[in-house]
C-alpha cells in the first residue's frame, strides 16, 4: 500500500487491496480529489484515520434504465409533495450530510476539511447538490461528482423526513443523461432501487479522458 506525497499521481488500481484499499496520506486540495474520480479512486476515512484512498472491484454502480420505483414510491412523486432542485444550496445539502447520524458509524468521513474541498469543487462546477424541499424547507438531499455528462458519482445524502433523499435521489437520476451512477460501495437500500456490481475493468471503461480544474 503506497503512502502518497505532494505528487498527485496515484499507484495503479491492480495495487489495491481485496478490501479496495489503495492508498494513505496525500492532501484534500481540490486538484487531487478531482484527480482521484477522474482515475476511478475515492476518498473515504473517518476523523480519526489517516485520509484513505478507495477503488474497490468489483464496483457498485447504478445504469439509470435499470432505476426501480417501488408502488408506493410512485404515488409519492404523483402527489408532489416535495419540490426537487440541484444546486440550490450546495453547502447546507453537504453539511447535513456530515451531521445526519448513521448506523453502525460512529464518526463522519465528511470532516471540515472535505467540506471545504467539495464546496470548492462545487464552484468550480465539479460537485453537484439535489435538494428536497417540504413547504420551502430543506428536509432531504444529496451531493456527489460529475464526470463529465457520463458519470455521477454519488457520495452521501440525508433525510430528515420519510422518503425525502429517496425521491431526490429518484428525481435526480430520471432528469439526467448520465451513463452510470456510480455507488461506490453496495448498500440494501440501493440495491433496492437497482444499483448492482460490475468490475473495476468495466467501470474504468466509462471514464473518459482526463481534463483538468
Amino acid at each position: 500500500m503506497k503512502w502518497l506525497n505532494e505528487n498527485l499521481q496515484f499507484p495503479p488500481l491492480s495495487e489495491a487491496n481485496s478490501d479496495g484499499l489503495l492508498a494513505v496520506g496525500g492532501d484534500l486540495s481540490p486538484e487531487r480529489v478531482f484527480c482521484a474520480y477522474q482515475n476511478g479512486i475515492f476518498p473515504w476515512y473517518e476523523s480519526d484515520e489517516p485520509l484513505l484512498w478507495w477503488a474497490p472491484d468489483p464496483r457498485f454502480v447504478l445504469y439509470p434504465e435499470k432505476l426501480k420505483t417501488s408502488k408506493s414510491t410512485k404515488q409519492v412523486l404523483k402527489n408532489k409533495s416535495f419540490e426537487v432542485s440541484v444546486n440550490r444550496n450546495f453547502k447546507a445539502v453537504i453539511e447535513a450530510c456530515a451531521k445526519v447520524k448513521r448506523n453502525a458509524q460512529s464518526g463522519t468521513w465528511i470532516t471540515d476539511q472535505m467540506i471545504e474541498t467539495y464546496c470548492e469543487l462545487h464552484r468550480r462546477g465539479i460537485a453537484k447538490s439535489v435538494e428536497v424541499w417540504q413547504n420551502n424547507t430543506l428536509v432531504g438531499g444529496l451531493y456527489g461528482i460529475e464526470l463529465g455528462d457520463t458519470i455521477f458519482c454519488g457520495e452521501s445524502m440525508f433525510s430528515y423526513v420519510s422518503n425525502a433523499s429517496k425521491i431526490g435521489f429518484i428525481t435526480f437520476v430520471q432528469n439526467s443523461n448520465y451513463k452510470l451512477i456510480d455507488c461506490q460501495l453496495h448498500t440494501n437500500y440501493l440495491e433496492s432501487l437497482g444499483a448492482e456490481h460490475i468490475s473495476r475493468v468495466k467501470f474504468m471503461q466509462y471514464l473518459k479522458p482526463k481534463t483538468t480544474l
